[in-house]
């Protein structure tokens, strides 16, 4: 696939807690219809970069740019879906309903005390109807396993009917048919509806099958490059407790 419009770049990504130095000049481009996903050891600085392109922390030194706008210029926010880690997310034991959930993402668009229209409970319907949960929008958030949260998350995020989805860590938690069905949907939406995605993970294997681009993130930028490229030039010396160990022996650009 080809991509020709560049949907977000950072440019010489800085940040530090103190003198603990957490990205060091990381510069990247996220074009229109891509599928990246971000990878790296944990600590990396997979997340806060992702909260900095978010523009939910502030970069110590660098630029970000959303459709050709400085982040401080930017305004459309809901061209932007974000799915964060489920840990952090959402009370497992909130009594909401799936459909109340998707509902919920109408929210970035129209404002927390608008009153619900009825294009907002048909993007909710829609959503939920992608990512295969609309026959329970009736069961509550809490009784429905970990997959099937994440996939209610993610029709949240699609009801504001963004342009990019970015997922932290979507896959901690499910098992492996739940992740194997979890990829399957986040490959509909980038193959058929046309979302640019930016995935961070640990899951290496299932990445590497699936995504456009791959950024291995190390504090700096380490590669970007086609999954083929990363797994030629990069050697895995251990997978263990979702921790990827990764020592990259070319760098890709």
């Amino acid at each position: 696939m080809i991509h020709t419009e560049t949907v977000l770049e950072a440019r010489d990504i800085h940040f530090s807690y103190g003198e603990n130095t957490v990205l060091k000049g990381v510069t990247l481009a996220v074009q229109k219809g891509d599928y990246l996903g971000i990878v790296g050891p944990n600590g990396a600085g997979k997340t806060t970069l992702l909260k900095i392109m978010l523009g939910l922390m502030a970069p110590s030194q660098g630029t970000i740019a959303w459709f050709g706008n400085d982040i401080h210029q930017f305004k459309d926010w809901p061209k932007i879906g974000y799915v964060p880690q489920k840990a952090t997310n959402f009370d497992g034991h909130f009594p909401a309903t799936v459909y109340e959930v998707a509902l919920m993402g109408r929210y970035g668009r129209r404002g927390l005390f608008h009153l619900t229209t009825s294009d907002d409970k048909n993007q909710a319907q829609k959503a939920l109807e992608h990512v295969g949960m609309w026959e329970l929008k009736d069961r509550l958030i809490s009784d429905l396993s970990g997959g099937q949260q994440q996939r209610v998350f993610i029709a949240r995020a699609l009801a504001i009917e963004p342009e990019i989805i970015f997922l932290d860590e979507p896959t901690v938690g499910i098992d492996q048919q739940a992740k194997n069905d979890f990829y399957a949907l986040l490959r509909k939406l980038n193959h058929e509806l046309g979302k640019t995605l930016v995935l961070i993970s640990h899951d290496i294997e299932m990445v590497t099958r699936e995504v456009d681009h791959i950024a291995c993130v190390d504090r700096e930028l380490v590669c970007y490059s086609t999954p083929e490229e990363f797994l030629k030039n990069t050697r895995f010396t251990g997978v263990h407790e979702g921790e990827v160990q990764v020592i990259v022996h070319g760098h890709q650009h």
